[in-house]
């Protein structure tokens, strides 16, 4: 049910198929294609400033030889997010990655240091 992004203030998804479950790639997209997180899913949250998280990669373009490979095996050319949202002002993705790397040199430095 796609009612529950309405009042949200982030959407965020991930890979439908992640490394190691390749051979579930058919069955997943059938069952997650409806949850692609496009322009109208946006438009439903009614929040202008709602934001697109993804903790990427993604498959938003065919720019990657495993895109194309999907797109030679499915016929799609983007699967959980459009290109339209993952490169709009809305998407902080890039943002997120930045972050989520300042956090592993973190850690990395907490367990490497005997100052912890």
């Amino acid at each position: 049910d796609l009612e529950g992004v309405r009042g949200a203030t982030v959407v965020y998804t991930d890979v439908w198929v992640s490394m190691g479950d390749e051979t579930e790639t058919e069955e997943r997209i059938k069952a997650l294609l409806p949850y692609k997180v496009d322009r109208s899913l946006m438009d439903m949250t009614g929040n202008d400033r709602c934001l697109f998280m993804h903790c990427l990669p993604s498959f938003h373009d065919l720019n990657t030889a495993t895109a194309l490979s999907v797109f030679d095996s499915t016929g799609l050319r983007e699967l959980e997010v459009s290109d339209e949202v993952f490169r709009s002002p809305q998407s902080v993705v890039f943002d997120q990655a930045e972050n989520r790397l300042h956090t592993i040199k973190a850690l990395m430095v907490a367990s490497l240091s005997d100052e912890f």
